[in-house]
């Protein structure tokens, strides 16, 4: 069994920069754009939040911890390294409570006083005792409380707006994947049969679903995070530069090679990324196949063939998810390096500054907590970044799909309201039909039907009758020629009001998994049920409805195949019936059951066509012998056309037809 069986795989797209796909994805954002405002200004908010944090602990340890100064004594002999010595370095301390400057008193020789503040280095401090130190240290205390009480309040608020921010975009995320769900849906609605015929359904599904949802992922954990993380290397930026602009380059000396291996490892994710996206298509359609045909796949005993061909795909699916680990394993380790070296910077020259007394302790305890959260966007970014690539090779494909239209032509239609078609005449005008271009389907077929008129088409396997179907439907449009419908060309027709006034018999219908009631009312509540009880009748369907548990209600299975083709092709005619349509297309409906059934149908037909125009395209002649007017097909051409009797008389190729396919009375069989 071959490996490309029916099979159509994914084709490769061209490289799409970021900034394209966000301007093809902005129309589906339009709507929203509130929200994501509304978002980015809470997440401005949280910035503000997370940035004061880090400078509420400076302002605690420079003002209310270590109020450290140093005094330079003109006499001293400065030490061989530059670095003070701890005498040198003094408390300032406020003694405008009453218990503070009784301890100062007490010992005037250590202390410098001022107005309402007094120095006193650090050594000596150290030598009193612990109350006379909490009373001189009363209002550093309250301050660091204080400074603990806007931490907190700073926190809850963080969580407020975190969970507020969360919320908003949640909601945006979910409302922007249901309208771009809906899009999709209605846009794949509206393509031609042939993108159909060459796209595989799982395919189809695979966009509907699992690359929506990653867009889904992309909106609601990815957006969320972008506006915040942008504000917060900004600000923090900012923070820095205005707090110590020479230790901020010194930190900021890792960030050029952090933006070059994001840069370098996106290019080679994409790519990555666009594969699974690939694989996981083809995987879904395969898999779709093989349920599909499985009685094919055991009756040949094919299993371990189509196990080999799903291995193939499935070996490189995995192989594509190995090079995507591979990939992550080195970028999220490395910035998680860049991180440490950033850190070690700060460490190593704001602590060198700390001993020279060129920075306080607070300033370096501010720089350590900006450069833990400057890189926890950078990281957080690292851990979305396959949802990022894998959103964005989604998007590429749901765009692909968007940007498809392979539509009927639908500028000569009415722009306004028309009154309901009432059918009067069909013609075919020298109409060819291609469905790949060179390979012509339908050739030169001029033809007319009146009013009234029931119309067979016969011909062998291959010949185009069906095609002629889908033109009258306008399933496609003729390459070439023209097809009129009351005089006028069919493209100049509203599609919805033509096929409106028509209904479809197929020779295999097909039924949907609802009730028998759904399934031939299609959503039309405008029909009683008087009418309906007669149409029920009509298309013979009594006999179903009354051997089913819940009779009209019965839900039937996917595709109707709990019931059978004769069955499903009754149903079908009721539906049919539910149209009241002014032309009836009946495409080989009886070509696949017993003559029992057939009995039924052709008087479910002979119901349905009574009164109404009528094209019949038949596999079994006993269908066509009674058609007013017949017209014989051959490799796309009309070879024969006349009643029954005169092209038995004729003798051609549709009476060879009769002699295959009927044991004909020797009395009506004319001499050749």
């Amino acid at each position: 069994m071959s490996s490309d069986r029916g099979y159509a795989p994914e084709s490769t797209l061209e490289k799409a920069y970021d900034a394209d796909l966000f301007r093809e994805l902005y129309p589906y954002i339009r709507p929203h754009v509130k929200a994501i405002i509304l978002a980015a200004f809470l997440a401005l908010l949280l910035t503000a939040t997370n940035l004061g944090m880090p400078y509420i602990t400076k302002v605690a340890v420079d003002r209310y911890i270590v109020p450290v100064s140093r005094q330079e004594d003109p006499g001293a002999t400065p030490r061989a390294d530059g670095f003070p010595t701890e005498s040198d370095r003094r408390l300032t301390l406020d003694i405008s409570e009453p218990e503070a400057a009784a301890v100062v008193a007490r010992y005037p020789d250590k202390f410098e006083v001022r107005e309402r503040s007094a120095e006193i280095s650090v050594s000596d401090i150290q030598r009193l005792s612990e109350a006379e130190i909490r009373a001189l240290r009363m209002n550093d205390l309250t301050g660091v409380g204080l400074a603990a009480a806007a931490f907190l309040i700073l926190t809850l608020i963080e969580f407020g707006l975190n969970f507020s921010q969360v919320i908003v975009m949640e909601i945006a995320g979910q409302r922007i994947m249901h309208d771009l769900r809906m899009q999709l849906f209605r846009h794949i609605q509206s393509l031609s049969l042939s993108f159909f015929n060459r796209t595989p359904v799982a395919r189809l599904v695979t966009r509907a679903t699992n690359d929506i949802q990653n867009m889904h992922e992309f909106f609601t954990s990815i957006i969320v995070f972008v506006f915040r993380d942008l504000f917060l290397l900004l600000g923090i930026t900012g923070m820095m530069l205005a707090i110590h602009w020479q230790l901020s380059l010194v930190c900021f000396a890792v960030i050029p090679f952090v933006f070059f291996a994001a840069f370098f490892f996106s290019r080679i994710a994409r790519t990555v990324f666009r594969t699974l996206r690939i694989k996981t298509a083809e995987i879904n359609a395969r898999f779709s196949e093989t349920i599909a045909g499985i009685s094919v796949i055991q009756m040949f005993g094919e299993e371990e063939n189509n196990a080999r061909d799903f291995e193939k795909l499935n070996q490189e699916f995995y192989q594509a998810g190995i090079k995507q680990i591979h990939i992550f394993a080195v970028f999220m380790p490395l910035i998680e390096l860049f991180s440490t070296v950033s850190l070690a910077l700060v460490i190593y020259y704001g602590g060198r500054g700390v001993i020279g007394d060129d920075i306080s302790l607070g300033i370096l305890v501010a720089f350590i907590s900006y450069m833990r959260m400057f890189f926890r966007p950078i990281r957080d970014l690292a851990e979305k970044y396959n949802i990022l690539q894998n959103a964005m090779s989604s998007a590429e494909r749901i765009l692909l799909i968007m940007n498809t239209h392979e539509t009927l032509d639908q500028s000569r239609e009415p722009r306004r309201l028309e009154p309901p078609m009432n059918f009067e005449s069909l013609s075919f005008e020298n109409v060819g039909l291609s469905y790949i271009e060179g390979e012509p389907v339908l050739r030169g077929i001029t033809l007319s039907i009146e009013k009234g008129e029931t119309l067979a088409v016969v011909g062998p396997t291959g010949s185009g009758k069906t095609s002629l179907i889908h033109l009258i439907l306008r399933l496609y449009d003729p390459t070439s020629g023209e097809i009129r419908i009351n005089g006028k060309a069919i493209q100049e027709w509203s599609t919805s009001a033509l096929r409106a006034k028509m209904a479809l018999v197929p020779q295999d219908p097909f039924l949907f998994s609802e009730s028998i009631r759904d399934n031939i009312l299609l959503g039309d509540p405008g029909i009683s049920q008087k009418d309906f009880d007669r149409m029920i009748e009509a298309a013979n369907l009594m006999p179903l409805i009354r051997r089913l548990p819940e009779g009209l209600n019965t839900r039937f299975s996917e595709g109707g195949g709990s019931v059978s083709s004769g069955e499903r092709q009754l149903v079908a005619i009721a539906r049919a019936l539910a149209r009241n349509p002014d032309l009836i297309l009946l495409d080989e409906a009886t070509s696949y059951i017993d003559s029992e059934t057939e009995l039924k149908i052709q008087e479910a037909l002979s119901n349905l066509m009574r009164g109404r125009t009528a094209v019949v395209v038949a596999h079994r002649l006993s269908t066509a012998r009674h058609a007013d007017r017949i017209i014989v097909v051959k490799k796309g051409r009309i070879i024969e056309s006349g009643t029954h009797e005169s092209l038995m008389a004729l003798g051609k190729f549709y009476y060879r037809l009769n002699r295959l396919h009927h044991s004909v009375d020797a009395q009506e069989i004319p001499p050749r």
